[in-house]
């Protein structure tokens, strides 16, 4: 199963593009606190739109009891100051996937990177950016894994309005 971490998020509208982006993937999602919204703020609703029934979350009170509950599988982390750049990373489908991301401000703590430094990428860009939207990490880092294990389990076919919806 592929999972998306998100470590003390705290823009709600990122949170809520996550949760969607993860309905949508069939990806397990798991937040760490604190958050910074709650999740009644109008702004994750609207991010989220109708999905919320549909995501499969969890949230951790810290990180030490996130990795208490999932300490087995493949642990791949994204930091701007990756050593690795992110077409290194090979996913395993023969294991659970943590796809693990950092706060909007500060991304994850130096202290949890030094430890998973041969498993911390970072996405190429110019050298003047900064960082990306963190959404948009979640998105490309998902997808990228999604295609390596060969999109197990999504449709590849419209299937709302018709295979066919183009030929009409």
């Amino acid at each position: 199963m592929i999972n998306v971490v998100l470590y003390e998020p705290e823009i709600p509208q990122n949170t809520g593009n996550i949760m969607r982006t993860c309905m949508a993937f069939n990806i397990k999602l798991h937040l760490i606190e604190p958050l910074g919204f709650s999740f009644d703020d109008k702004y994750l609703k609207r991010s989220h739109m109708d999905y919320i029934d549909e995501v499969d979350y969890t949230i951790y009170p810290n990180y030490e009891e996130f990795i208490k509950k999932n300490n087995e599988g493949q642990f791949v982390f994204f930091s701007r100051y990756g050593l690795k750049s992110f077409e290194e990373c090979i996913f395993d489908s023969d294991k659970d996937i943590y796809l693990l991301f950092g706060k909007e401000s500060t991304g994850i703590p130096k202290n949890i990177l030094n430890m998973h430094l041969d498993e911390t990428y970072r996405f190429p860009m110019k050298a003047n950016a900064r960082s990306l939207n963190l959404s948009n990490c979640v998105a490309i880092g998902a997808f990228e894994c999604l295609r390596q294990v060969g999109f197990d389990g999504l449709s590849k076919t419209e299937v709302i309005k018709g295979a066919d919806w183009l030929l009409k």
